[in-house]
């Protein structure tokens, strides 16, 4: 009887895979079961599951028994740190007044289960990404603020040496000490005086039906001649 294989370490929550396998010279017709056994730290063996030659599987608890014949496998599920030692397996024979054959021993290791680290720090960083984000859009939108403070200040500036910006409230003190310029259109006569040319007299007879005269006037900076004073200057 062998039991293989003859060293196992796995974690905690798995499950963990033994074989028993017998060897008899003449089989046929024989009568008997495999039992399995667990020493913990060199105590006494206790039996924890067993199956026979007629059965095909079997469940007990948490192991899982197949035939495989001449091999058996045994499978220990949902494994915890308590589940390691020393394993075994043992033929009972009827034949020969209930003989029993134990096989070499096999060692199981569960080691703890492992530390889910992606599921912890995932949640973590999905929590930073929004604060992140709110971050950001706070700094842009104060940069925004400073670039349009800036653009505002450089127009008003250049508007202020240029002198061509006067803003509303400026001009209403302006107006306040001074009474404001009205501008009064007036009116002045003159006369208009056309020359003769007398070296082309033309007479009558020849006028067109259409006559028309050309005439040069002048505006003198002094004050145009009105017809009162040019009738006292002939008197």
């Amino acid at each position: 009887v062998t039991f293989f294989p003859a060293m196992l370490t796995l974690p905690a929550g798995g499950s963990a895979t033994f074989f028993c396998n017998i060897s008899t010279e003449n089989d046929s017709g024989l009568e008997y079961s495999v039992n399995w056994y667990k020493e913990t730290n060199h105590s006494q063996a206790q039996k924890i599951a067993g199956i026979s030659r007629n059965n095909h599987d079997t469940k007990a608890e948490k192991y899982l028994l197949t035939n495989h014949t001449p091999a058996f496998k045994m499978e220990i599920l949902n494994l915890h740190q308590n589940d390691s030692g020393s394993y075994y397996c043992g033929l009972i024979t009827f034949f020969e007044r209930n003989k029993v054959m134990e096989s070499n021993r096999s060692r199981l290791v569960v080691t703890a289960a492992p530390e889910k680290t992606n599921a912890t720090e995932e949640p973590e960083m999905e929590e930073s990404n929004p604060l992140g984000y709110v971050n950001v859009m706070l700094l842009g939108i104060l940069l925004l603020a400073v670039v349009v403070g800036l653009l505002i200040f450089g127009f008003l500036a250049v508007a202020y040496r240029k002198g061509g910006t006067i803003t509303p409230g400026a001009a209403l003190r302006q107006g306040a000490g001074r009474s404001p310029i009205v501008s009064v259109s007036t009116v002045d006569y003159g006369v208009l005086e056309f020359q003769c040319d007398q070296r082309a007299q033309v007479s009558p007879e020849t006028w067109s039906v259409v006559q028309t005269e050309y005439a040069t006037i002048i505006f003198p900076e002094e004050k145009p001649i009105t017809p009162e004073h040019r009738k006292k200057h002939q008197d």
